[in-house]
């Protein structure tokens, strides 16, 4: 009974001490202050609305959380977006089949993230630099792709992006199935575990007789391919798919993804905590616009979290030294 009680108030400690916590905690509070702020906020419209935006970034976010996990970064994640999106309207437009439409979404955000992953792994450009020109090729080639005109998507893009289940958006649906499927593969299996040991110690995973270069091809082609479904989702809301979609996302998922407790230096990474990251960033803007407060500062908020994030994790990473 007294070891019970022992392990009780350290379990409670080191539950409050993980970053998933905080943020829980922080997204309860928002949510009581803005129960009694605002008289539409917990409608059932503008919940769901949330989780929809939530969507689109938790998705990005988990491919771009094993890439952090693994001591990478990708930057191009909106930019493969609004390319995805385009690539895809043009098939299913040139083709008249919504499936190739989908399939050449897919197929170019897979591609984008493949060319990233060769850059770091065989050109060994650095991720930040790689990803950084990747942004800027990916949104010349959707302009070029279009003209700067959108393109109609409809038919099961549309689906994904507005449709529903029930009374749950798809895209939400989504949300949650993969989340479900990404923790599984993080936590039990033997790909996740060699995504968190290339992540830690790269020198000591190839000792180990891990193939460090294979597994962060792995993670680049995932997140591309998760952009690339983003840009079906986003382009599926809007009936039309744009070279300027996902512009500024990149902030949204790695503010998400931080936010989450995923340390930027790698190794470590939590799943749910991405979503709850996502949920509060979603949850956020949403607060300022039922507050009436300027769009602007929504950008300067965002910047803060992510500095607040990385501050945070910076400092707990100097006590564990």
């Amino acid at each position: 009974m007294t070891e019970n009680t022992h392990k009780s108030p350290a379990m409670f400690t080191n539950l409050l001490a993980r970053r998933e916590t905080s943020v829980a905690i922080i997204l309860l509070l928002l949510i009581i202050f803005m129960s009694f702020a605002n008289e539409f906020f917990f409608t059932q419209r503008n919940l769901l609305n949330i989780g929809r935006q939530a969507s689109v970034v938790a998705i990005v976010a988990l491919g771009q959380t094993l890439v952090i996990i693994a001591r990478g970064i990708d930057l191009s994640v909106g930019s493969v977006i609004g390319l995805s999106a385009v690539t895809g309207a043009i098939v299913a437009e040139t083709t008249g089949s919504q499936i190739l439409g989908i399939g050449g979404a897919l197929g170019a955000g897979l591609t984008a993230g493949m060319f990233n992953a060769i850059l770091y792994t065989r050109l060994h450009i650095n991720p930040f630099i790689a990803t950084l020109g990747t942004l800027s090729m990916a949104r010349g080639i959707a302009l070029l792709m279009t003209g700067g005109i959108p393109v109609s998507f409809s038919g099961w893009a549309s689906w994904l992006g507005a449709g529903r289940i029930a009374t749950v958006p798809v895209s939400l649906a989504l949300m949650f199935l993969l989340a479900a499927l990404f923790y599984f593969v993080a936590t039990r299996t033997r790909a996740g575990r060699n995504i968190y040991a290339t992540g830690d110690n790269p020198t000591a995973a190839r000792l180990a007789g891990i193939d460090v270069d294979k597994t962060r091809v792995l993670v680049f082609a995932i997140s591309g391919l998760l952009a690339g479904l983003g840009g079906l989702i986003l382009a599926g809301n809007l009936n039309s798919a744009s070279p300027d979609l996902g512009r500024g996302y990149e902030l949204d998922v790695i503010a998400a993804v931080i936010l989450g407790g995923t340390a930027l230096s790698g190794g470590r990474g939590s799943i749910p905590g991405v979503i709850l990251g996502a949920l509060l960033m979603a949850l956020l803007g949403n607060a300022f616009v039922l507050l009436g407060v300027s769009s602007h500062w929504q950008v300067v908020t965002k910047g803060l979290v992510i500095i607040l994030a990385v501050g945070i994790d910076g400092v707990q990473r100097g006590r564990e030294d």
